[in-house]
């Protein structure tokens, strides 16, 4: 038996009472019984329910802290000197300040996501009624929520029905802040364990998220042959007016969409955005065109390009305002969660505000109403578009090289460069004429501006790297996949034995920001790595753009190389930051649809399916944010790895296995009922590598799981060892033990493995049929 809601709306009536129109009604929660399934035993669960399965993850995968600061300064007993073996005044220890501190990470990111989520749910039941049916990919799609289904135990089937789904979601964010007041939890593993909530909670309110606005906007549908958008700033037809949309709430967006269209406009405007806004906006519209991600938001700005901006919310620079004000660029801000300072011209006449905004008379306004702010950046681009195209705001060589002669060779860019830029050598070289070094910085900028802020000399370090570029920003025309949605039961039915089996050798997600050690292009060659050695690829946000970024040598994309099905060899691009939850809920559909275990409110038992049996890791190369935190706690919980990029040690903690430690790697084996060592697989939960070639090799060895059959073993451990001979120029030592039975063993590989083997103290045994939930107790934490 399901709970369903009822939502009726009246369009227009004649009563007794008078003339009622647009009423809308909803009828409580009746009982339905068009759900089989039975429920699970953690419906809805709570900051505790799934505490015994992140305990158990947690004494294999134990905290290694890397703390980022030794003190703790949240409340006015502080600040508190952590180091050693000091505690603060409330008593807490550094180990369990690093946990809180990623806590309050991983919260931050999930109501960032949920808020989003309630906004769109609200705009989606304004655009289409409560009683829109949710529909990711029609009858493509059976289980059209299987995030949802998993946590909440429900089934929703209208719009209204995503409401009590968030007020649930709303509900365990504020209990998990409240965890993090001075005097709460104390014990790191508690923390922990509420990190790992967190994740779960964000991954529901991204998945309504997504629901909500496919079904109510049109997007594409599970559709593996989504279209190719233009990528890139070379696709901007300047000579148009441009309108530039940032954030990730898509509203705004569309309402310009819309307002263009109703008034046959279409082909006359520019609409360019940054960051996941512009993903799914290309979702909506083929012609509107993606920049790429949060870290090219100066050099787009700076460019002059943009004749009107327009954010909403999150990862917005905060000093966008300023920027466009730096090039006469009228600024519309759409967000409460981001209102600059501005007026608040909701309410006012569009006329008023189009004339104060083309005039000068105002630099920005606050229009909370993205219908009224869709008219008003049309309107206003159009009118100051003839103006500002007279201005050139390019950097000409000569004044590069005149400004970088004013550098002193200080060397503070290169201190504050979070990438350790060599800005210094490249200044120097301008301003003896040679533009190529400065050039060459182009690809590893990360946007963020730090290097101006350390400047004595006041250069605009930053904008003198793009213009030293310039003949390369103008040729960027890339593609992107739009991002498809869901992914369909016929796909899952048709790689899952092959994956459980490891057949297919992994499921390898490259996710998160932009904030790159080396460049975009380190995440393109990733992906293309893995699509050819026949691993499935997904991806979104800001790393689908960065995979977009790159061409073979045929000039192709790899979205041009690789097909978009979810299937050996392709590259999925899911849409935007929120469609994350679709990749998540690839792996749980894969227990679902392939090996038909329960979903509905069974979280512990489809976790421990996922961990292992699933070779699925997560790659989020430039995490930067707390939403690519909160995002990396949800994949955890569900026992997925997660690879970070060498500035993820700054989230202060991995989560570090103990290959060494032979009593962590012991599972149940549900055949015998006994417990056998089944090896590292995965060694990992969290884990940062210093390198690209590094990471391809992790993510290889993450991809084995207990449950692979010989020859999927025998298939990941080829890829394990060649990647690591290419990249690394070794076999991997750790060879012994990931081979189960001689039959193992790569046919290629094995006179060498046989000698490595007989080196070692290596026994064969059995392949089990395993679980970590029958085990009567997890593994003792160790202090490492």
């Amino acid at each position: 038996m399901t709970e369903k809601k009822i939502a009726l709306t009246i369009k227009e009536m004649e009563s007794g009472l008078g003339r009622i129109k647009d009423l809308s009604i909803s009828i409580g929660k009746l009982s339905a019984a068009d759900w089989a399934e039975p429920e699970g035993p953690t419906p809805y669960p709570s900051l505790t329910t799934l505490r015994s399965w992140d305990r158990t993850l947690l004494s294999r995968y134990q905290p290694f802290y890397m703390p980022f600061c030794d003190l703790c300064c949240l409340c006015t007993y502080g600040k508190c000197d952590l180091t050693g073996t000091k505690k603060g005044a409330c008593g807490i220890t550094m180990p369990a300040q690093q946990s809180r501190i990623v806590l309050l990470s991983a919260c931050i990111g999930a109501a960032t996501h949920t808020s989003h989520a309630r906004e769109l749910v609200t705009y989606a039941i304004k655009k289409a009624g409560r009683d829109c049916p949710i529909n990711p990919g029609g009858n493509a799609i059976g289980v059209e929520a299987p995030v949802i289904r998993l946590v909440c135990g429900e089934k929703p089937e209208i719009l209204a029905d995503l409401e009590t789904i968030l007020d649930y979601c709303e509900s365990q964010i504020t209990a998990l802040l409240a965890v993090t007041h001075t005097g709460q939890e104390g014990d790191p593993l508690d923390f922990e364990s509420k990190v790992l909530h967190a994740g779960m909670i964000d991954q529901v309110g991204m998945e309504v998220a997504d629901l909500a606005q496919i079904s109510a906007l049109g997007y594409p549908k599970a559709d593996p042959d989504a279209p190719l958008a233009a990528l890139g700033m070379g696709n901007v037809d300047t000579t148009k007016p441009v309108i530039l949309v940032i954030g990730h709430n898509v509203p705004p967006s569309v309402a310009i969409i819309d307002y263009l269209h109703k008034e046959h406009l279409s082909d006359q405007v520019e609409v360019t955005g940054i960051c996941c806004t512009s993903i799914d906006a290309t979702r909506y519209s083929p012609r509107a065109k993606i920049i790429g991600p949060m870290s090219w938001q100066l050099r787009y700005i700076r460019s002059g390009i943009p004749d009107v901006i327009v954010v909403d919310e999150q990862r917005i620079r905060t000093d966008a305002l300023a920027e466009a004000t730096k090039i006469h660029a009228p600024f519309i801000a759409t967000s409460e969660k981001n209102c600059l300072g501005l007026p608040d011209r909701t309410r006012d006449p569009t006329d008023a505000i189009v004339s104060d905004l083309s005039s000068g008379r105002q630099a920005g306004v606050l229009i909370l109403d993205p219908e009224k702010a869709g008219e008003v950046a049309v309107r206003v681009a159009r009118t100051v578009a003839p103006i500002r195209k007279t201005t050139s705001f390019s950097i000409d060589p000569v004044t590069i090289q005149t400004q970088a002669a004013t550098c002193t060779q200080c060397r503070l860019c290169q201190r504050a460069c979070p990438n350790d830029l060599k800005i210094p050598a490249g200044m120097k070289a301008a301003g003896a004429g040679d533009l190529s070094v400065l050039a060459g910085l182009y690809e590893a900028c990360v946007g963020c501006g730090r290097c101006e802020q350390a400047c004595t000399r006041e250069i605009p370090v930053h904008s003198l790297i793009v213009a030293a570029a310039t003949e390369r920003t103008r040729d960027e025309k890339f593609t992107i996949r739009t991002g498809r949605g869901a992914i369909q039961d016929i796909e899952i039915r048709n790689v899952g034995g092959p994956i459980v089996l490891g057949e297919i050798p992994g499921v390898v997600a490259f996710v998160g920001c932009a904030n790159y050690a080396n460049g975009g292009k380190e995440v393109a060659e990733m992906a293309v790595e893995f699509a050819k050695r026949r691993y499935i690829v997904c991806t979104s946000g800001c790393a689908a753009m960065s995979i977009g970024m790159y061409r073979d040598e045929e000039g192709k994309t790899p979205y041009e190389q690789f097909p978009g099905s979810f299937t050996a060899g392709g590259i999925v691009n899911v849409g935007s930051c929120v469609s994350n939850a679709h990749i998540a809920g690839a792996t749980i559909k894969i227990a679902s649809i392939f090996a038909r275990r329960n979903l509905r409110g069974n979280y512990a038992e489809i976790a421990d399916y996922v961990h292992n049996r699933v070779g699925a890791v997560g790659v989020s190369w430039g995490a930067m944010s707390q939403k690519a935190s909160a995002i990396a706690a949800g994949f955890w919980r569900l026992g997925i790895p997660v690879v970070v990029g060498p500035h993820g040690t700054k989230y202060r903690r991995m989560l570090l296995g103990r290959a060494d430690h032979d009593a962590d790697w012991y599972v149940h084996d549900e055949r015998t009922g006994e417990d056998v060592y089944a090896g590292p697989a995965p060694e990992h939960l969290f884990v940062a590598a210093e390198t690209k070639e590094e990471a391809m090799v992790l993510v290889a060895k993450l991809c084995m799981r207990p449950n692979d059959t010989t020859r999927g073993r025998a298939m990941k451990l080829t890829h394990y060892i060649d990647l690591s001979q290419r990249n690394l120029g070794t076999i991997p030592d750790d060879i012994p033990r990931y081979i189960r039975t001689t039959a193992d063993i790569p046919v290629t590989l094995k006179g060498e493995i046989t000698k490595i083997l007989a080196q070692s103290d290596w026994k064969e045994r059995p392949i089990p049929d395993p679980t970590l939930l029958s085990r009567d107790k997890p593994s003792p934490h160790k202090e490492r």
